[in-house]
């Protein structure tokens, strides 16, 4: 059965779908960047308020900015962007649920005008975001916005015909304040800290090079709130989608699956209105700071250090190196003796139970999350979800080692090769540049470490880091991972 509007109610009784006329619903929030997790995350909430009555006003037009997301745009549109959510979870019966809050779908390479007249319009109260860690234009080293992106020349010389997403937002925001609209909210939903106020770092950098009334009118006018996002999305296989036909006989082109945990703490910071999402399960919060460390060095950055040392390993899923108890272990005590520490008390959280719980969610044998997943991006990831675990620790005097072999795996990983001896590519938009830095054996470390963009000028400037970096790199090179881990460990 094709997944669309006529067939909602042939569904099997066992799985949910929109409780609500569609035809009903406007779209105040425009998403960019629409995969897997805004569609396990914030559209769910959203449908979670629809099926309640609650957020007429509050359907998502989904936007893509990148030729790749016409594959995206093309599946949803062929079913009336319908999609079902399969929650996955460990001993628990599979959660099946017909997903309606995207109502459409606009394509930048379809037309830049269509895509700014729907920013511009006074419908739109919210753009969110998930572009990746990657898509904020930012220099990771300095936090500045990066001018000199070819992308970024274009959209200065050519403002009324933008490709990148700030030429877009500036460009819209310009049209509204002319035509006395309100601006919308940007919203960040990506794992990166302070998510919000990075994207008002790199659009108000964008607009003070457009136009300085623009910038200070944006500066002044448009919200930024932060926000702390947490649910496991592997990427959505062929399986999962012949699962999902053989267990309900729907037919759908991009299912999503998702573990059954959902978070979302947001500030209570919008300038044009804002859906009920506190009574879906969202928590508001004044300062969403010290969720956002907790989640990032704790989740995102446990991530890193079971990732690389998995993948060297050979294990191609994330719960496979949680049944590997020497990574288990290191993971673990990553969490405890590295990360927490450095940690301020989190309100309403105990922090034992949320890595009892995390080491569970890993675990899940049902989600199969993809180790290449985890390993992807690592130029962008390692700034935000380690280094600054790292800063803290070389700040303080603490021991380096269980952080440097974190640096020291993805360093080793970058070769190409596990200890099997099978091959991998690297799943990195820099992949060249890093493969540059190093192909000289030499001079590894150095070069390595050089990396202004992921390291900065801190981190290399530390002898203490730097050794313990080179003893974690050479254990890995002549010893191996089993052996590196036992010293690690050990010591």
């Amino acid at each position: 059965m094709k997944l669309n509007a006529e067939n909602l109610s042939s569904l099997p009784a066992r799985v949910l779908r929109p409780g609500y006329d569609r035809s009903q619903v406007r779209q105040g929030i425009v998403h960019i960047g629409v995969g897997g997790f805004h569609r396990a995350h914030e559209a769910v909430y959203t449908e979670r308020l629809l099926n309640q009555g609650m957020a007429n006003d509050w359907g998502i037009c989904g936007v893509g900015l990148r030729a790749e997301d016409r594959a995206m745009q093309s599946a949803l549109a062929a079913q009336d962007y319908l999609y079902t959510l399969v929650e996955l979870g460990e001993g628990a019966d599979t959660g099946v649920q017909v997903i309606g809050a995207i109502g459409d779908f606009l394509l930048a390479d379809d037309g830049a005008e269509a895509l700014i007249a729907r920013l511009a319009s006074p419908e739109t109260r919210i753009v969110s975001l998930t572009v990746t860690e990657g898509g904020y234009c930012t220099d990771d080293s300095t936090g500045e916005f990066n001018a000199s992106l070819p992308q970024i020349r274009h959209d200065l010389e050519h403002p009324q015909s933008p490709i990148s997403l700030f030429g877009f937002l500036a460009e819209a925001l310009m049209r509204r304040r002319d035509a006395g609209i309100a601006p919308f909210t940007l919203m960040s939903c990506d794992n990166l800290p302070h998510n919000g106020n990075v994207a008002r770092n790199a659009l108000l950098g964008f607009c003070a090079l457009r136009d300085r009334a623009l910038h200070d009118w944006v500066a002044t006018q448009v919200s930024f709130p932060n926000a702390m996002v947490d649910r496991i999305t592997p990427m959505t296989s062929d399986s999962h989608r012949a699962q999902l036909q053989a267990d309900t006989g729907i037919e759908d082109r991009w299912p999503v699956v998702a573990e059954p945990f959902i978070q979302w703490v947001l500030e209570d910071k919008f300038c044009n209105g804002r859906p009920a999402w506190e009574q879906v399960g969202v928590q508001f919060t004044d300062d969403v700071t010290p969720y956002e460390e907790m989640k990032i060095g704790l989740l995102n950055g446990a991530h890193l250090a079971m990732a690389y040392l998995g993948a060297l390993l050979g294990h191609q899923y994330a719960h496979e190196t949680m049944q590997d108890s020497q990574l288990r272990r290191y993971v673990r005590r990553y969490m405890d003796e590295d990360v927490t520490p450095l940690l301020v008390e989190v309100p309403g959280i105990d922090l034992t139970e949320y890595k009892d719980t995390l080491i569970e969610r890993f675990s899940n044998t049902a989600i199969c999350d993809q180790v290449s997943r985890l390993c992807s991006d690592g130029s962008s990831k390692f700034p935000k979800f380690v280094l600054p675990t790292l800063l803290g620790q070389i700040e303080q005097g603490r021991a380096l080692d269980r952080t440097a072999l974190i640096i020291a795996a993805w360093c080793h990983y970058l070769r190409g090769v596990d200890e099997q001896g099978n091959h991998y590519t690297i799943p990195d938009p820099r992949a060249a540049w890093l493969a540059q830095a190093i192909s000289d054996a030499d001079r590894l470390c150095e070069n390595f470490l050089a990396l202004d963009d992921v390291f900065g000028q801190r981190i290399p400037q530390s002898a203490a880091f730097v050794q313990a970096f080179r003893r974690q790199l050479e254990r890995l090179q002549t010893l191996g991972v089993r052996a590196t881990l036992d010293l690690v460990m050990a010591d």
